[in-house]
């Protein structure tokens, strides 16, 4: 995490009884500032990744309860989220309520932003795509929201 980032979470949780212990920091996606928009406005409550990438990236699988300081483009933290729910599906059996829980819209457009995004991610990781590559779905939702 970065400074501001880290300073955030402190601020957040000095009026709390005890702090959380699992986050960390990041931006959604290529386009961080609209999917930021999009959770600030209730469209964006879920999200997903490849299993497989976890391990790539030395990653601890997310839990429920966990929290992420969302960052925009700038890198300065904006919000925070807690994971509610975490599923692993494989991407060809998502659901709609699930696709459309991203805030992409339709599942269609779902399917072909995240079958883009997962082809370019394996491509780099040169590992083979495939459709039913299992996805860690994570539900989350919003509890803070800085304000500037």
């Amino acid at each position: 995490m970065n400074e501001l980032a880290t300073q955030y979470w402190q601020d957040y949780w000095e009026s709390k009884d005890s702090i959380g212990k699992v986050v960390d920091a990041g931006q959604f996606g290529d386009q961080p500032d609209h999917l930021l928009e999009l959770i600030i406005n209730g469209r964006k409550t879920a999200t997903c990744y490849g299993a497989i990438f976890y391990t790539i990236e030395n990653k601890r699988m997310p839990q429920p309860g966990d929290y992420s300081i969302i960052l925009d483009s700038k890198n300065e933290p904006r919000a925070i989220i807690q994971l509610t729910k975490v599923d692993m599906v494989p991407m060809n059996e998502v659901t709609e309520e699930f696709a459309v829980s991203e805030g992409d819209g339709t599942y269609e457009n779902w399917y072909e932003i995240h079958r883009r995004f997962f082809y370019e991610k394996c491509r780099e990781a040169d590992i083979e795509f495939d459709e039913m590559m299992t996805l860690v779905c994570q539900t989350f939702q919003l509890v803070d929201l800085k304000q500037y």
